[in-house]
């Protein structure tokens, strides 16, 4: 099975990529968070559905 207990769909990351860097994501289960190393931002998944806006995205450490 491809989901989480979120829902989220690991088959996604295929077709998204970051707004800001036009770079593939990382997935990170346990934060729930795809992770863009080259923008050094992390979007949120809520509710199994990831939110891409840069302006809801975390900075990494």
């Amino acid at each position: 099975m491809t989901e989480n207990t979120t829902g989220f769909d690991r088959r996604m990351l295929e077709a998204l990529i970051c707004p800001r860097s036009q770079t593939t994501l990382k997935y990170d289960a346990e934060r729930q968070e795809l992770i863009s190393t080259t923008a050094n931002l992390a979007y949120p998944i809520r509710n199994g559905i990831p939110v891409m806006l840069v302006d809801e995205a975390r900075v990494l450490d």
